[in-house]
């Protein structure tokens, strides 16, 4: 049986992940499978900046639209639903590709996942709780407290990291680190890292270029419509919290704007750090895509269609 491919497309936000990893599937007659823990929500479509119509019918796509923000959705159950779909992938085609910036996705699917506790219902709503009165800041101490050792390395900036290692903590007397063991799973594919990627000046054009377009297509209306869910983790999100202070009177309107451009080329700052210290990645220009067909050829000897 033909060796299977899988060829990574990650990178920060607006680098052209999404036209390029369309490419390749288009040149191989595969499908793409989405590593964004933001597209994955139906609901949450301008402000996550999805593919348009017409570029999901270009070719299949995998995991975008999947569920509706009320749902609760970790990654261990993305990493589930990620493999079920390269099976149906690699089942009639030798190269499938997954395309998104979510580092933690990317590495369930490539790597596994460490094997955490359940967290309960009530350890979770205190963790909620303590965080609602004392933000940020109190996902930081408590973690600071409870695994020094973790809290010496993480992004102290990510609520959503902090929050998980919290209610680990918390549910388990034991420090968050501990379970982290490192151990990478089995998989039975190939992968090939790619990473489009752009000097910064132009990136941060495109990310500021990006959030005028969502403005156009309408951001303010769908972040309005998600008012009965901005407690839910998936709208802790840029350019969904910005709005809510907004809608709250904490924020004028150019103001809104100025946080998502600078909350936005944040994220992708932090973002790039990540992706260098994670996976042997072959950097490309975005419209490099004949550069990127031929690297993928020589290293996976298969030709496209």
């Amino acid at each position: 049986m033909a060796a299977k491919w899988l060829i990574v497309i990650g990178g920060a936000t607006a680098a052209g992940k999404t036209a390029l990893a369309i490419e390749v599937a288009k040149a191989y007659g595969t499908a793409v499978v989405s590593a964004d823990s933001r597209q994955v929500f139906k609901e949450l479509s301008i402000g996550s900046a999805k593919a348009t119509p017409e570029e999901l019918a270009a070719v299949p796509h995998f995991l975008i639209n999947h569920i509706s923000v009320s749902q609760e959705y970790s990654v261990g159950d993305y990493e589930r639903d990620a493999l079920a779909c390269l099976d149906r992938i690699f089942s009639v085609r030798d190269v499938a590709v997954l395309a998104g910036g979510s580092g933690l996705y990317i590495r369930a699917v490539c790597d596994g996942l460490d094997s955490f506790p359940t967290v309960s219902d009530e350890v979770r709503q205190l963790v909620e709780s303590g965080e609602q009165s004392g933000g940020l800041q109190w996902l930081q101490q408590q973690l600071q407290a409870a695994d020094p050792l973790y809290f010496a390395g993480v992004d102290r900036s990510n609520p959503a990291r902090l929050r998980r290692a919290v209610e680990i903590c918390l549910q388990t007397g034991r420090p968050y680190s501990s379970f982290r063991t490192g151990a990478r799973a089995s998989r039975l594919f190939n992968i090939l890292y790619i990473m489009p990627d752009l000097p910064r000046a132009g990136l941060y054009d495109r990310i500021n270029r990006r959030v005028d377009r969502m403005i156009e297509a309408g951001l303010e209306e769908e972040v309005r419509s998600l008012l009965p869910f901005r407690d839910k983790p998936a709208l802790r999100t840029v350019g969904y919290e910005e709005f809510f202070d907004y809608f709250d009177g904490k924020l004028t309107f150019e103001e809104t704007l100025d946080k998502i451009r600078q909350h936005t080329r944040n994220y992708a700052k932090r973002q790039a750090t990540w992706f260098r210290k994670y996976g042997n990645w072959k950097v490309f220009s975005p419209t490099d895509t004949d550069g990127v067909l031929r690297y993928i050829a020589e290293e996976t000897g298969i030709k496209t269609t």
